[in-house]
């Protein structure tokens, strides 16, 4: 029998879904399989409707060499394991005569743990939880909880959290899980042989597919804890948010609370000397943070170094007494200890890498106004970290709507820790060693510049850092008033939001949804169910929704997303650029608001028949010179800086949407 081509499999899989094969998707799916066959790299563009998922599916399914695929957004996991991978699996196995196997693997903590689960939670201020608790009449919403937990745990087979429906709070589901680091592991529980997580990764290590999040992958490159199965292949989807991920968990943390828990745990299990040593340490600590400002350190304080060493060493002093002692009137012991150490190691290590100073991390102070002071510390840059971890021993294939930033892959690409395309071979010296890629664009199917409107509002004032915009409101209103509603406002900051939410209210008459008046997910349910219902939110809006159709035909971004002058990490970055003779504004601050209003003027046109404007009510982005890099940044729409002719062309998008309802 002979092999069946690519076209074949990818007719097939498309069927399957009950999809339409697309121009783009065929293009992509062949250069995934020649960079897998070529055991190169490649970045991949596609836009929205373009069917990437099969795109990368089908090519690597075809390879039958085992696959991570890594994703950002618990949506796209379900929407793979759930949907795409059965279908499509199906629809393959007559013609590769061979059945691919596909698992889900997360981190740890999102799987039910059944020690935890029966033996309670280890701390001081937890013991007794379960006790407190009659199965008739549980006396709290936790209690509650807790026992619905009991009774999931004999039904479910994955323990994954996310099968959990309804969901509880991370309270709730913080009593019946554990970190890595808190784990007996498996040899050692008592329930080690029905663990949740083992065998989800037992799945993991059988299958062809491995589907996983950027955390867990970041985890296991980077942090040297192989979690994964070793994959000859690698494909990040949503590929835009691996640099924020990573630098997440590249990103250690220190605050009073945290540490006071340390002390507490370790009380109970190290001998005196070490845990007043600790708790000593711990209260100097927490004595310099009430004193903290935000902003970075790019010098230790005196006293905070002295502070941390302190920290540091009393640490491994009782890392070291934990070791040596065994507590036989401690009930559970190897539980108790196993989350003392975790705490204290992790204090341990923030500590000591803080006071050892590399120049490739950025220290910072931060303040909440309720729960204090932290200290944090991250990487200047993840590029070399991903260079070195991520593009070794496997193909890497990077795909999102959004890569293609002021018109090429370079930004995203040296995000990444990759030289400028094209930049290969004899062109470099060979010790450079630098990872072989290519990028490609394989355009949307639809068609931009008939569907949407990119308007520039380049009348308004600037915006500043402080204070109301009138202007910008009375643009807005007249906007929304024009669509009939049907809006979804992006902002900058969620007082800008509530600002804008509370004026609107007053002015108009039409529904004004605000993030965090309600859960996320109930409000893009709400906003996709009533035309007339504008949604107003911030950060995760601009990625987080997906609504086609009449009920969303106006995004409004309030200005252009720059991050803030007073951000730690990304002056230190922009700061780190300029010193290596770069334009650090472009570099970092352009690159970061060109991928923002991407991925927010990409809410705009869903589906084929959608129609409606992206409105920036920001005129820096028809008149400043960086303007032109970021709208390169976004989809093709049609541009003007004419007032008049959005507010009939939204006018008219309203009346049709109202006649054909």
């Amino acid at each position: 029998m002979t092999k069946p081509s690519l076209s074949e499999l990818l007719h097939a899989a498309v069927a399957s879904v009950g999809g339409t094969e697309r121009p783009g998707q065929v293009a992509m799916a062949e250069a995934v399989a020649e960079t897998i066959d070529d055991n190169s790299h490649l970045l991949v563009q596609a836009g929205t409707g373009t069917g990437k998922s099969l795109g990368y599916l089908v090519p690597a399914l075809a390879h039958g060499e085992r696959v991570v695929v890594a994703t950002a957004t618990l949506a796209l996991q379900r929407q793979l394991v759930e949907r795409d991978l059965p279908r499509t699996v199906e629809a393959l196995q007559p013609l590769l005569r061979r059945r691919p196997e596909y698992a889900m693997l997360k981190g740890r903590s999102n799987y039910l743990c059944l020690h935890r689960l029966h033996e309670g939670v280890p701390q001081d201020e937890e013991e007794g939880l379960f006790d407190q608790f009659e199965a008739a009449a549980p006396s709290s919403k936790l209690g509650q909880d807790l026992l619905r937990m009991r009774d999931w745990s004999d039904d479910t087979e994955t323990g994954d959290r996310d099968d959990l429906t309804p969901g509880v709070s991370d309270r709730a589901w913080a009593q019946v899980s554990v970190s890595s680091r808190e784990c007996l592991g498996a040899s050692k529980c008592a329930y080690g042989a029905d663990c949740f997580a083992e065998m989800a990764r037992e799945r993991a290590k059988l299958a062809d597919v491995v589907v996983t999040n950027h955390a867990l992958l970041a985890i296991d490159a980077i942090q040297g804890a192989p979690v994964l199965p070793k994959a000859e292949v690698l494909i990040v989807d949503e590929a835009h948010e691996l640099v924020s991920r990573v630098t997440g968990v590249a990103t250690g943390e220190l605050n009073p609370g945290q540490v006071n828990r340390a002390v507490r745990r370790a009380a109970r299990l190290a001998n005196e000397k070490a845990a007043d040593a600790l708790q000593t340490a711990s209260e100097t600590f927490e004595r310099v943070m009430e004193l903290a400002l935000p902003g970075r350190l790019e010098e230790i304080p005196e006293d905070l170094g002295y502070a941390l060493m302190a920290l540091r060493d009393a640490a491994r002093n009782v890392i070291s007494a934990i070791g040596a002692t065994r507590d036989k009137s401690v009930q559970d012991e190897d539980a108790v200890r196993k989350q003392a150490l975790a705490a204290v190691e992790s204090i341990h290590g923030v500590a000591e890498r803080i006071t050892e100073g590399s120049e490739y991390d950025v220290v910072w102070y931060e303040r909440h106004d309720r729960f204090g002071a932290s200290l944090r510390v991250a990487p200047m840059s993840v590029s070399g970290l991903l260079r070195e971890k991520l593009f070794a021993e496997r193909s890497v294939v990077l795909t999102s709507a959004t890569l293609k930033l002021g018109g090429d892959f370079n930004g995203v690409g040296a995000s990444l820790g990759l030289a400028p395309e094209g930049v290969a071979g004899s062109d470099r010296a060979e010790s450079d060693d630098l990872p072989v890629w290519r990028g490609i664009d394989v355009g949307s199917p639809f068609d931009y510049r008939k569907q949407g409107i990119l308007y520039v509002a380049r009348h308004l004032s600037a915006p500043g850092r402080e204070g109301n915009r009138t202007d910008m409101f009375d643009e807005l209103a007249e906007l929304v008033e024009s669509a009939g509603g049907r809006t979804l406002g992006l902002f900058s900051s969620m007082r800008g939001a509530r600002a804008a939410a509370e004026e609107l209210r007053e002015r108009l008459d039409v529904p004004i949804l605000l993030q965090g008046e309600e859960t996320l997910g109930e409000l893009i349910k709400s906003f996709a169910a009533d035309p007339e219902t504008c949604l107003f939110g911030t950060l995760s809006l601009w990625q987080g929704v997906d609504v086609p159709g009449a009920s969303c035909q106006l995004v409004v971004m309030d200005r252009i997303p720059f991050p803030r002058p007073d951000d730690p990490l990304m002056s230190a970055r922009q700061k780190a650029v300029e010193e290596g003779g770069g334009n650090g504004f472009m570099a970092v601050a352009a690159t970061h608001a060109a991928l923002l209003m991407a991925q927010g003027a990409g809410r705009l046109v869903r589906a084929s028949g959608d129609k409606g404007v992206v409105a920036v009510l920001d005129p820096r982005l028809a008149t400043a010179r960086y303007g032109s890099y970021l709208r390169a940044s976004l989809p093709d729409f049609w541009y003007t800086t004419d007032r008049n002719q959005v507010r009939r062309s939204l006018s008219a998008i309203d009346a049709a949407a109202k006649s054909s309802a």
